[in-house]
């Protein structure tokens, strides 16, 4: 059986839908009740629990041998930092005498030690915890996620822009959420002893110019990338609404992006969608 949390979002999703397309028994463990019918519908076993219910969780977790692990992201309003912690701390004492046998977890590029820089932070501290509970356990650490970018259609299709925190000619790795569900699928039918760390990005790298043009390609007009100084990041996301703590973290975790003083891989696991792909799809979905 095999385990995730973090099921309802765009890669656990991708990862429980790649099992499941392979015949594997899945439960998805999720704290929204409207998604109960939706997962059971597709062949998947459905936990209703929070990921703050630490005995709960782990009385799911004993339901199975191979989790994959998700850290849900906080809302926006909230201090995402420290809600994200707590979780965190939830998921590795629900590990405790649940008798998993494998771990694949999902981290970022970048991730780093370090208070007040988003998930680098957290998702590094998730990962260092997960490797002291002794489980064997496989790290994604993944690109930018090419998901990111959902938000900015509607400001795509009413005013023809796509708001940027980087200089539109700035380069990242970049993935699709489906690419991280295969990897993350096949990592958890690995062999228990076979683990490691795996970065994973699309088949380019790409600058907001180039999400500006994939948004125009796919909508049949204009689109610009427009900078936001940097000066303005924190006022920028609070008027998006980011609470102050969450503004203050994503600006942080942007600069350290923005100077990638952080190692990029030579020879990374690569996926095959496109960034035109994402949005295409995105934009014109079901075609």
């Amino acid at each position: 059986m095999y385990i995730i949390l973090g099921a309802t979002g765009h890669i656990g999703s991708a990862v429980a839908q790649s099992l499941l397309d392979q015949g594997e028994s899945v439960t998805i463990i999720t704290h929204d009740a409207k998604k109960k019918a939706e997962w059971q519908q597709k062949g998947a076993t459905v936990a209703l629990t929070d990921v703050y219910d630490t005995d709960p969780l782990r009385a799911v977790f004993q339901q199975g041998k191979r989790l994959f692990v998700l850290n849900p992201p906080a809302p926006i309003t909230t201090d995402t930092a420290g809600q994200e912690r707590r979780s965190v701390q939830s998921i590795l004492a629900a590990l405790r005498n649940s008798g998993i046998e494998k771990i694949v977890a999902e981290s970022v590029y970048a991730a780093q030690p370090g208070d007040r820089i988003g998930d680098l932070g957290v998702l590094y501290e998730l990962e260092q915890g997960l490797i002291k509970t002794g489980i064997p356990t496989s790290i994604i650490r993944a690109a930018y996620y090419m998901s990111n970018w959902d938000m900015a259609l509607a400001t795509a299709q009413q005013t023809s822009q796509v708001p940027t925190l980087y200089p539109p000619d700035f380069t990242l790795p970049r993935v699709a959420p489906q690419d991280l569900g295969v990897v993350g699928a096949r990592l958890l039918q690995e062999p228990i002893d076979q683990t490691g760390l795996h970065y994973v990005e699309g088949p380019a790298r790409y600058s907001s110019a180039a999400v500006a043009a994939a948004f125009g390609k796919a909508l049949g007009k204009a689109v610009k990338a427009v900078e936001t100084p940097r000066q303005d990041w924190v006022s920028r996301l609070q008027q998006t609404g980011f609470s102050q703590p969450a503004a203050e973290s994503m600006a942080a975790m942007t600069a350290i992006t923005l100077a990638q003083t952080y190692e990029l891989p030579d020879a990374p696991i690569r996926g095959t969608i496109t960034l035109q792909d994402y949005i295409s799809a995105l934009v014109n979905p079901g075609k």
